[in-house]
């Protein structure tokens, strides 16, 4: 194991996640999260949450003018800052279209700054009570803010560089300039009144010293639908609660999981509750001139951010938490009493160098519990009948980029860390039959064949087509399938590689298909098929590892490698339904230790079974694992599961492939996902981008029987960990581990137990007539 980290070890009230320990090279401080205070009278939300399919309810804050994006709601009056009853007016706050067009003279207020030419935020306190904001289109009210010059108490006097009469350099002049604009922005939803559809002076972001490393190679993994999060269709994203006088915010607030920006600013607010950690969606907050002490480590969630506003609060620290904040763009820490040598980096080396001091140097959050054991069936079987298999997609190196793992601390990234994390829990497990995918021809001979002999596997692997046409030195980098066996239970009777690509291309009816040479034959994804007998029983199984392109814009392409997967497969197993039988199986023998006279002591090994006879493919148990980058709700799913798919499904478009869309695809087995008797898992791969379940393990319901399944990841975990790869779960997919049973020979001893007597006396007879014969 890589320094720093302990073994798994296994017993009661232990973990099966390393522990992580990691020394910070400045000390840590992150102050205890702040208790909720006492229920408020002010509560802001109504909890009828409006669908992003339907109109907001009449006590929604969607209610609002400033919420209704293209909806003409002209009898609807806001009284804001406690403005009399004369003082009311309706508003247009179309915060995402051009509402304003009739009051594009709002931004020509009538300001009076000459303090403000030095931007060092010290000299802004005596101001501010006498300013005023003079609305030019004469609608908006004029109430006093709440803002004092209290706010101020945090112009950082004292620290390295306040009072600075230039900035030393753009980042920080951009962060001063921000902070002025905060501090002007006083009146009751300023960010409303001064968007870019009013107010075309608003300062761009920029990178603020963000520098991403340049992707290496095209990663195979899903992204995200819109859909999925209650963006698409969604009339409003952005709210605005600035100058409220905002004490507490309602909980119902952190259910508008689509937010894409969400202004606090200029309110009473003393914390931040947990559940922002919810709003995942968030690109944008500005929490400034309030009263915080403390942000909760949740804001970590938080991975979409590119601007988080804190000007003018009372925070005396940063959760290390943040440093899963790796797109954040912008943090606004001017007027907070931050520690001198925190101020010091993001002054002289920007945001992003902030976020990674972060990064590297967060404890990270306490262990996972160990996964659940489902158990699906607890009927008795005999151990000889039954099996286990583990799928996992173990994320090559090579795509463990930082640009894409941003969240992801470099220690966690690495391959000599990741890499045993894997063995560990491939040697936990103790599956009988290990499909591994983005394994790499080097780590597969250079890693784990060797560490996993030792435990009593054997393995095969292929690598993905491209390996073909490279030198052996960039050959052994790429990724491809690897299925080990325990080699003392099973023999390996043939294995076979299938190349989606080329297999398509030299199908007759494919030829002269341009979507075949313009799609599918580009990509490079691979299974492995390999056939295996019982030593012990003589049952036959076909264990399939495959890899299916991973681009969502390509789900025909999907479809088409999964039909030629199933093909291919149905061709195999009539193949195997005829292989003859194996005579020489008992091919293992294991010491338990040599004696002092150089004789070894041999296990005593069973004697094995007569091979099992089939008479069709259909009929020999069939295993079939991997990442089919495809949703349960996909036509590569439908496929599987029901046997058949149209040639009219619309995941085929209107694209051109042969017979199969001309007559459909279809294929002989009754396939089954694992996880299926469980509704699936929550997901099989968790990362900022997408969270979905996209790996299965699929098996014949006529021939196997699932009886047990490895569970969720413990849901509390998740709720302070954005994303995976991380210290506890080496890949950002799960490992998926289940228990099968397998039928035919488990009804095959029921019938032997109810005939027992008479089997003995036909025993008996047989053997009386071979003797006198």
């Amino acid at each position: 194991m890589a320094d720093g980290y302990q073994g798994y070890q296994r017993g009661a009230g232990q973990s099966f996640f390393p522990q992580h320990t990691q020394q910070p090279y400045h000390s840590r401080h992150i102050p205890n999260r702040a208790g909720s205070p006492p229920n408020s009278g002010r509560i802001p939300f109504n909890t009828d949450t409006p669908s992003p399919s339907r109109s907001p309810g009449p006590q929604s804050p969607a209610h609002y003018g400033m919420f209704n994006q293209g909806h003409q709601h002209q009898n609807q009056h806001v009284m804001m800052n406690g403005a009399s009853s004369h003082q009311r007016y309706t508003m247009q706050m179309n915060l995402g279209k051009p509402a304003y067009q009739q009051h594009q003279n709002h931004q020509h207020h009538n300001h009076q700054h000459a303090q403000h030419q030095d931007h060092s935020g010290g000299t802004h306190g005596g101001n501010f009570g006498n300013h005023q904001h003079t609305m030019s289109s004469g609608g908006l009210s004029n109430a006093t803010p709440h803002f004092t010059p209290s706010h101020l108490q945090n112009g950082t006097p004292g620290s390295v560089h306040s009072g600075l009469n230039k900035p030393p350099n753009e980042h920080w002049q951009e962060q001063l300039q921000l902070a002025q604009r905060a501090r002007e922005m006083t009146q009751s939803h300023p960010h409303a009144r001064n968007h870019p559809s009013v107010n075309k002076n608003v300062v761009a972001g920029s990178t603020n010293g963000l520098a991403k490393e340049t992707e290496k190679e095209e990663r195979n993994r899903a992204v995200a639908d819109t859909s999925e999060d209650g963006r698409q269709n969604q009339t409003w994203t952005i709210l605005d609660f600035g100058g409220q006088n905002l004490k507490v915010l309602a909980p119902t607030l952190f259910q508008y999981s689509f937010l894409t920006k969400l202004y606090l600013n200029c309110n009473k607010l003393s914390f931040v509750p947990a559940i922002i950690g919810r709003l995942r969606n968030l690109n944008h907050i500005d929490l400034s001139l309030n009263e915080l002490r403390s942000l909760p480590p949740e804001i970590g969630m938080l991975v979409n951010l590119r601007q988080l506003l804190l000007f003018d609060n009372h925070l005396d620290s940063l959760p290390f938490e943040m440093g899963s904040l790796y797109q954040l763009e912008m943090l606004g820490i001017e007027g907070n009493p931050l520690p001198d040598e925190m101020k010091s980096i993001i002054v002289e080396h920007g945001t992003a160098e902030l976020i990674k001091y972060f990064r590297e140097n967060a404890q990270g959050p306490e262990p996972p519990s160990e996964r659940d054991w489902i158990v699906l069936d607890d009927t008795p079987t005999s151990p000889e009948d039954m099996f286990t298999v583990l799928s996992y997609n173990t994320l090559c190196d090579k795509y463990a980029t930082q640009s894409q793992y941003g969240y992801t601390p470099s220690g966690a990234l690495s391959w000599d860390h990741r890499k045993e994390v894997i063995l560990a829990e491939l040697r936990e497990r103790n599956a009988d039959f290990l499909c591994l995918q983005e394994i790499d021809q080097e780590s597969f001979n250079d890693y784990f064949r060797g560490a996993l002999a030792h435990n009593d596997y054997k393995g095969v692997f292929w690598p993905k087509s491209r390996a073909r046409t490279m030198a052996e030195k960039e050959a052994k980098l790429v990724d491809g399938c690897a299925t080990f066996y325990k080699n003392s239970k099973y023999i390996l009777l043939d294995k076979q590689l299938i190349d989606f690509a080329n297999t398509a291309i030299n199908r007759p009816d494919m030829k002269g298909e341009h979507d075949i040479f313009n799609r599918v034959m580009p990509r490079d994804d691979i299974a492995v098929v390999t056939f295996f007998e019982n030593r012990a029983t003589g049952v036959r199984l076909i264990v399939v590892n495959a890899h299916v392109f991973w681009n969502p814009a390509f789900k025909d392409v999907k479809v088409v490698q999964v039909a030629i997967l199933m093909e291919q497969i149905t061709k195999l197993a009539e193949k195997y339904a005829k292989w003859p039988p194996c005579t020489d199986k008992v091919v293992y023998r294991y010491t338990n230790g040599d004696s002092e006279d150089d004789h070894d002591i041999s296990d005593v090994v069973q004697e094995p079974g007569p091979s099992m006879e089939y008479s069709t493919g259909a009929q020999i148990p069939l295993i079939m694992c991997g990442d089919f980058n495809s949703t349960p709700d996909s036509g590569v799913y439908d496929l599987i599961a029901h046997g058949a798919l149209s040639n009219s499904h619309s995941d085929l478009g209107s694209r051109k492939y042969g017979n199969f869309t001309r007559d459909g695809m279809s294929h002989p087995f009754n396939m089954k996902s694992s996880y299926s008797a469980i509704g699936e898992l929550k997901f099989t791969n968790y990362t900022p981008g997408f969270t979905g379940v996209i790996d299965y393990i699929w098996y014949s319901t006529t021939a196997l029987q699932v009886v047990g399944l490895l569970g969720e990841v413990d849901g509390e975990y998740l709720q302070r960990v954005p994303g995976f790869p991380n210290y506890h779960f080496p890949s950002d997919h799960l490992a998926l581990y289940a228990q099968f049973v397998v039928k035919g020979r488990k009804e095959k001893k029921i019938v032997e137990a109810d005939f027992g007597p008479q089997r003995d006396r036909d025993r008996d007879r047989d053997r009386d007539r071979d003797r006198r014969a």
